[in-house]
C-alpha cells in the first residue's frame, strides 16, 4: 500500500555537467490563501517537519564548511510551495486519502493549541469533511502529486 513511500526517492541526473536532477517523487506543501506572513511560514515549518520524518532516507548527508563546522543534513528534494482556496484544500486532502498518498495537515484551530498533544487532540475532535484546513503536505509519485493538488498556484 505505502511501500513507495518507505523506499528512497530515484533521483535522475539528466547530464553530469549541468547536474539537473530529476526525482520520480515530488513534495508539494499547499497553504490557504488568506493566510498571514507569520501564519504561512509556521504551518509549512511544520508541514515540513512531518514530510521529513515520513519515511526513511529523505535527508541527505550532513553539511560541513571548510572550516569543519557540522550542519544537519536536509530534504534530499526540493519543496513546491503552492497556495490554493478552501475548497481545493479539502478536494486535495480527499484526493490524497482515496489515491492512499500519507498526507500532513494543518488546521486553523491548531494556531491556538500550544504542544503536540493540544495539536492532535483539536485535529481529533473535528469530523474529516469539517477541518478548517489551512495547509497540507505530501510526498508521492510526482504524476499523481500533480493530479492531487491539480488547480493549486505557486506561492508568491
Amino acid at each position: 500500500m505505502l511501500g513507495f513511500m518507505q523506499e528512497n526517492s530515484t533521483a535522475v541526473i539528466d547530464s553530469p555537467s549541468s547536474a539537473t536532477v530529476r526525482f520520480d517523487t515530488k513534495v508539494v506543501v499547499v497553504l490557504a490563501d488568506d493566510l498571514l506572513p507569520w501564519q504561512e511560514l509556521n504551518v509549512t515549518a511544520f508541514l515540513m517537519s512531518a514530510i521529513a520524518t515520513s519515511a526513511p532516507g529523505l535527508t541527505g548527508e550532513p553539511y560541513q564548511d571548510r572550516d569543519g563546522n557540522g550542519y544537519l543534513p536536509m530534504l534530499r528534494q526540493p519543496v513546491l510551495v503552492l497556495t490554493a482556496g478552501q475548497e481545493l484544500l479539502a478536494a486535495a486532502r480527499e484526493r490524497s486519502l482515496a489515491r492512499e498518498i500519507p498526507i500532513a495537515l494543518y488546521t486553523r484551530d491548531l494556531f491556538s493549541t500550544g504542544h503536540d498533544e493540544a495539536n492532535r487532540a483539536a485535529v481529533a475532535a473535528v469530523a474529516a469533511q469539517d477541518l478548517d484546513l489551512v495547509g497540507i503536505a505530501l510526498r508521492g509519485p510526482r504524476n499523481v502529486v500533480d493530479r492531487i493538488v491539480k488547480g493549486a498556484r505557486m506561492h508568491s
